[in-house]
């Protein structure tokens, strides 16, 4: 037997004022884009945004649904709507922030499983990485340099 450590490079900044330009505007459309949350019945408004490279900014927005398993998470309607309008660009950078309706979100969110799987399967598609940047209403923010570092051993189409 042995033992495989796995390693996450996460920069981790005091608050957005510390971003770069880019990566602030960005953050600043997600948080934006996620006032149009559709979420009545968990009150977790989720916004994401994300930047194409031709410099087109996609927004998205969770989109709850009283059939849960149908709910769609912001990011991956940001991505699919970018896929819809630009398959051929492939996408720089994703923002994502969140607010909660009981309670103040004080530390980065990060996408859920079927969101970085989506998210992975664009970088793959496009063969480079895709900067994704994770805040909540207040607190710190996280820039990853790619998804691989909170999904390491991922599933794409080598294994098919």
């Amino acid at each position: 037997m042995k033992i495989l450590s796995l390693t996450a490079n996460i920069e981790v900044y005091e608050n957005v004022e510390e971003l770069n330009h880019a990566d602030a505007t960005l953050m600043e459309a997600a948080k934006k884009s996620m006032e149009d949350a559709y979420a009545p019945y968990s009150k977790f408004k989720v916004g994401a945004a994300l930047r194409l490279k031709n410099g087109k900014v996609i927004i998205g927005s969770n989109q709850e649904n009283a059939a849960f398993p149908v709910t769609l998470c912001a990011e991956r309607v940001a991505i699919f709507a970018a896929a819809a309008q630009y398959p051929n660009e492939a996408i720089e950078a994703l923002a994502i922030t969140a607010k909660s309706g009981s309670r103040l979100v004080d530390k980065p969110v990060t996408p859920c499983g079927s969101c970085r799987q989506v998210i992975h399967e664009s970088e793959y598609r496009f063969k480079q990485p895709i900067r994704v940047i994770l805040h909540g209403e207040t607190g710190e923010v996280y820039v990853l340099e790619t998804i691989k570092d909170i999904l390491p051993l991922t599933f794409d189409a080598n294994f098919l």
